[in-house]
């Protein structure tokens, strides 16, 4: 255990609009830190969207050595470096949990042409740029490499791909309804409240099996013979320049908190995955991930010279 206590209010930032990918996880998290009295102090939400989680990234890169600061975490921490969008990745700061994986849903307005996953991958294969796909929350993050995975099944050009890109996957939902796009490549949970609305219906999801409740008749792409298991991480990570107390303090609390009821409960109803690490496990994941996902969007063509 460690001694080193919170002495100031925590900010707990999230890097989407409220409702976002980012936004989801910071309020389930700082409600259980608030019912628990985990931290001893209070707490607050803040909301800084822009390049996918990159400008709150930013935001803590100003703050070096100071604990009360966490921002939830997600692979484009990793991609904005690779794409040429930021000059530092996770190594810059202090990664302190990963909390759970949501995976990518693939949906059509419900009067769509398209009924099916053949149905869409048949598009891509013979008109990749006439398919205009609206995803969140950045060009060349994990919805982007679900749809390039996809399309390089189906025979399209994934250099072709033709999106919509928003700094929230409700926005995106909103651009599938308004037929601006044709097909949304977003997390579960963000398409849920249209699918239990009837406005669209999901044709695919990106898990490794199926997913519960609305999604129980969504077929996987594996059960379709395409090779996309592929999900959007959520974790949190602090400032540079940590002290192993400090580290130690949150890696106990973060544990404390998503071993409660409280947190499943959260896994369950928004469709996430619980994929908890921390501590040597969290950075060799991280190291990992950068190398699988620095290769996709070398296929993707989008890694500067």
């Amino acid at each position: 255990m460690t001694n080193w206590r919170p002495e100031n209010k925590i900010e707990i930032v999230a890097g989407t609009p409220a409702g976002g990918g980012q936004d989801r996880p910071a309020r389930a998290l700082m409600a259980i830190l608030e019912a628990r009295q985990l931290t001893g102090q209070p707490l607050s939400l803040t909301n800084i969207p822009g390049r996918g989680g990159g400008n709150a990234w930013d935001y803590l890169c100003k703050h070096p050595g100071n604990p009360h600061i966490i921002v939830i975490n997600s692979p484009t921490i990793i991609t904005n470096k690779v794409l040429g969008v930021a000059d530092f990745d996770h190594a810059q700061l202090t990664p302190l949990a990963n909390l759970y994986t949501e995976y990518i849903a693939f949906v059509v307005r419900t009067d769509s042409t398209i009924r099916s996953s053949a149905d869409f991958m048949a598009r891509l294969q013979a008109d990749t740029a006439g398919c205009r796909i609206a995803l969140a929350t950045a060009r060349g993050n994990i919805n982007h490499m679900a749809l390039a995975q996809v399309t390089a099944h189906a025979g399209g050009d994934i250099k072709a791909l033709q999106i919509n890109v928003f700094d929230s996957a409700l926005h995106a939902v909103a651009d599938v309804i308004a037929q601006r796009a044709e097909v949304g490549a977003i997390t579960a949970v963000s398409a849920a409240k249209a699918i239990q609305s009837g406005q669209v219906r999901a044709i695919a999801i990106s898990a490794p099996q199926r997913l519960p409740n609305l999604y129980a008749t969504v077929p996987t792409w594996t059960e379709q013979g395409v090779d996309c298991v592929i999900g959007t991480w959520r974790g949190v990570i602090g400032a540079a320049g940590l002290t192993p107390q400090q580290i130690a303090y949150w890696d106990d609390t973060l544990r404390a908190a998503t071993a409660t009821p409280e947190w499943n409960a959260a896994l369950a109803e928004k469709y996430w995955a619980n994929t908890y690490l921390g501590g040597a496990e969290l950075s060799a994941f991280l190291d990992s991930e950068r190398v699988v996902m620095g290769a996709l969007l070398r296929d993707l063509d989008l890694v500067p010279a």
